[in-house]
């Protein structure tokens, strides 16, 4: 089938380097390894691939997957490579064409998450291509996660089969209520870790678990099993993509972001699919973003249904909050805090909150407060006053083993601080995040500590702040320091933004 030129081969062919009769000779080897050695690709045929877009037949499109997965280092699927599936029609169906049929959403989990395994395994670091723009995320999935009717397969469908052996994975086999309750109770031990010492330690079991069971979805179950196994994946997607957010993998983050939205809503579960899309527009925050970021908590929001609870509404409104006071819309921002609070405020108790809710407490509602405030008062310096206050708040309200949050709120209250002008108090918050920095493995730490750095600029004459600078220039990892303004998801340079 040829359909014109093949851009997004091409443009990964070039990034890769290598000649037409390189790529035709690696793809030789690496069938044969797995089993192929009947294949015979030759330049001409690469040459096709490229310039008339014609599909290779499998096992070639998971086979240049792994070769520009290893090239790149970074994870590169058969849809990023424009070769997606065949429909009956004959027409190819892409990854990228969101939303994705409920027989993809399996597919392109279990895929996704098999090159990210290849990619930890070898050692190679996932940078990642460019984060897609909210907008385009929002206008392609509007429709489908607003609407209220689930898919009219919802639940009981009898997912596409998978190339199992291809996927590089265990032999995944049906499971009973038993084995998913062992597997939600590995949600809520990874959840706690990932609160306590960052994403870093252990994103790759996380991503592990969730390609087991992208492979479990492969098989037909009881509609009750399969639901809870869809939530499953969404609270594991989320987790692998706040993960990765947290070591700075900004769109293997995002991707996974969109996997656990569109897992969350083949379960039913279209709370959790609009909080998904909230920690993408968290992420679009600290890049630098805040439109992009808008733009996906409209999608949130717009997604949410009377289920949704005054908290989850609570939460929603802080993020919201946040992009508002990046862009300096102070009014805006405080009347949204403002309706976060009398959310959290009406919340009833006797109504337990949903697992992946059980995070946010008060203390992270005035944290998420403090994080604003102290965003605004680089626009506006005497909001500076509102995130100490929260700041206290948040800190007197923290339990001891949220010490990724705690960093933060010391971070947020040392940064009100300096832009107060008040040195000497801002040194011994910063001083107290300090302390236990280095036990944590979220480079978001860092990056709020960048970011603070940069606002004891004006007071380096002073004798406290300047052991301060000292001592934050060596404690900060060593390596090229990111350029202001940069984003990190086009060029690879994180951009220095509150977190």
């Amino acid at each position: 089938m040829t359909k014109g030129p093949n851009t997004r081969l091409a443009d990964l062919f070039g990034l890769a380097g290598w000649s037409k009769g390189e790529l035709a000779r690696l793809v030789n080897r690496q069938a044969a390894a797995q089993g192929h050695p009947q294949l015979a690709t030759d330049t001409s045929r690469v040459r096709r691939w490229i310039e008339t877009g014609e599909t290779p037949r499998e096992p070639v499109p998971k086979v240049l997957a792994s070769l520009f997965t290893e090239r790149l280092g970074r994870v590169v699927t058969i849809e990023d490579l424009g070769f997606g599936g065949l429909g009956k029609a004959g027409r190819q169906e892409s990854a990228e064409d969101l939303p994705w049929h409920p027989k993809h959403t399996a597919e392109v989990l279990t895929e996704f998450t098999g090159m990210d395994l290849m990619l930890n395994r070898r050692g190679l670091v996932g940078a990642g291509s460019a984060l897609t723009a909210g907008a385009a995320l929002t206008g392609a999935m509007y429709d489908w996660l607003a609407d209220p009717a689930l898919p009219a397969d919802h639940g009981g469908h009898a997912p596409h089969q998978l190339d199992h052996a291809a996927l590089d994975r265990y032999e995944a086999a049906p499971v009973g209520a038993q084995e998913i309750e062992a597997l939600e109770r590995s949600v809520e031990v990874f959840r706690a870790w990932d609160a306590s010492r960052g994403g870093g330690l252990q994103r790759k079991a996380v991503v592990g678990q969730l390609n087991e069971v992208g492979g479990m979805l492969a098989y037909r179950h009881p509609e009750q099993l399969q639901q809870r196994l869809w939530g499953v994946a969404a609270n594991l997607a989320v987790l692998a993509g706040w993960m990765s957010h947290d070591v700075g993998l900004e769109p293997t983050a995002q991707k996974y972001f969109v996997i656990a939205a569109h897992a969350a809503r083949e379960g039913g579960d279209r709370p959790r699919a609009g909080e998904a899309l909230s920690r993408a527009a968290r992420q679009m925050v600290h890049l630098g973003r805040p439109d992009d970021a808008l733009d996906l908590m409209k999608l949130a929001k717009a997604g949410a249904d009377g289920r949704t609870l005054p908290r989850t509404r609570a939460m929603l409104d802080t993020i919201e909050a946040w992009a508002q006071a990046s862009k300096g819309e102070g009014q805006a921002m405080r009347r949204t805090l403002g309706a976060a609070e009398e959310l959290f405020a009406s919340d009833r108790d006797d109504i337990p909150q949903p697992t992946w809710m059980q995070m946010f407490d008060k203390a992270d509602l005035h944290g998420m407060e403090a994080l604003a405030y102290r965003t605004l008062a680089e626009h506006e310096p005497r909001a500076a006053e509102k995130a100490e206050e929260h700041a206290r708040l948040a800190l007197d309200l923290r339990r001891d083993e949220r010490q990724r949050s705690k960093i933060f709120d010391y971070l947020s209250m040392a940064s009100a601080c300096f832009i107060a002008d008040d040195p000497e108090q801002a040194d011994n918050y910063a001083r107290l995040a300090l302390l236990t920095i280095n036990e944590n493995s979220s480079h978001r730490t860092w990056d709020r500590l960048r970011e603070m750095y940069r606002l004891t600029g004006r007071f380096s004459g002073h004798g406290t702040v300047e052991d301060l600078r000292e001592e934050i220039a060596s404690t900060l990892p060593r390596g090229p320091k990111p350029a202001p303004g940069k984003d990190r998801g086009v060029k690879g340079a994180r951009r220095l933004r509150a977190v």
